[in-house]
């Protein structure tokens, strides 16, 4: 899969999605945006939070392995360095998608570029930036923004 597009559409095509960085404070996280995004789509969502046993009112995993059934894709909303930790669970339990948000508004980011060459390394199709709700539909007008503005200035990953 080489375009961005096919990565987004491949990503958003499965059904059983973890989002790791899920505050316990409700709407507290970008991650827990795209959590309830997901939920709102029809995804069969997971949060991962060591520290919480639930999030927005479901339960909570501390990591992949906890998660009853699997996950084929995974969400990363998290610093950097613990996005390498995720990639690793990642590729323990079999998760083959990764996408690492970059929220365009904050400069914050989860992509981390040793987790970016392990997923090279090891098969998973990562998506290193962006922010998944820039392609949920229907996508709201600030995330309509973002992504067109990414787009012109070649900020968009590949």
């Amino acid at each position: 899969m080489s375009t961005l597009d096919a990565k987004v559409q491949d990503f958003l095509a499965q059904d059983r999605i973890a989002v790791a960085g899920v505050s316990r404070t409700p709407g507290a996280a970008a991650a827990n945006s795209i959590y309830l995004k997901l939920k709102s789509t029809g995804h069969t969502v997971f949060a991962i939070n060591p520290n919480a046993e639930t999030v927005e009112g479901a339960a909570a995993y501390a990591d992949l392995a906890s998660i009853p059934g699997g996950v084929t894709a995974l969400v990363i909303a998290t610093r950097p360095d613990a996005t390498e930790q995720l990639v690793k669970q990642a590729a323990d339990v079999g998760v083959a998608r990764v996408w690492m948000h970059h929220a365009a508004h904050s400069f914050g980011t989860s992509v981390s570029p040793a987790a970016v060459q392990f997923c090279k390394e090891h098969g998973i199709t990562c998506i290193a930036g962006a922010c998944p709700m820039m392609y949920c539909q229907p996508v709201d007008f600030g995330h309509k923004c973002m992504k067109f503005f990414l787009g012109v200035g070649g900020k968009l990953p590949e």
